[in-house]
């Protein structure tokens, strides 16, 4: 009979209780008694993005349609983990695309946001992850993503700047070739 392997929530649960040991604290003090396991559970949840695919996240929700003018989805929130420290950085995503024959639903653009930042991330990368998902799904004439967020590995350490705020962009398409297009853009997000 062979042994099964332990589930990875397990595995990651005796290594934060390895952390909380290395620390110097007491793992089985009664505040910290299942702190591993509480730990295990949010950490799968911050990056269960790894998880997710995006002919599941879609599901078949692209629609024809005639409408060849900017779609916004503006002040998405968003909650990702910098894979430099493992803090959280949180913001707010503005997405906008210019359909060529069809739209996706309003909700997956939503959903794909999330996808992304559920994983381990830098900024520049989650921007450009979204950009180019959208693009792929949506086949559009332009794509264009900014994200404004603040990144707790720069305020609770290093710099320890408290009111900083990170902004990056991608623009795919028209929304980089045309210039009044991407001003269109950014002014409707600026709301």
């Amino acid at each position: 009979m062979q042994n099964k392997p332990p589930q990875k929530g397990i595995i990651v649960e005796e290594h934060y209780r390895a952390i909380i040991e290395a620390l110097g604290e007491n793992p089985d003090r009664e505040g910290l008694l299942r702190t591993p396991a509480r730990a295990a559970k949010a950490m799968r949840f911050l990056t269960q993005g790894y998880e997710q695919d995006i002919d599941t996240i879609v599901n078949g929700a692209i629609f024809e349609s005639s409408n060849d003018e900017m779609v916004i989805v503006r002040d998405i929130e968003l909650y990702s983990m910098c894979e430099h420290h493992l803090l959280p950085f949180i913001g707010k995503a503005h997405v906008a695309y210019l359909p060529q024959g069809k739209v996706v639903g309003l909700s997956k653009i939503s959903r794909i946001v999330d996808m992304f930042a559920r994983r381990l991330q830098i900024q520049e990368n989650l921007t450009k992850q979204i950009g180019e998902c959208i693009q792929q799904v949506t086949n559009a004439a332009g794509v264009a993503v900014v994200i404004e967020a603040k990144h707790l590995c720069s305020m609770m350490r290093g710099v320890e700047k408290q009111n900083s705020a990170m902004v990056t962009s991608m623009m795919i398409g028209r929304f980089r070739e045309d210039s009044r297009t991407r001003t269109e853009f950014l002014n409707l997000v600026r709301g």
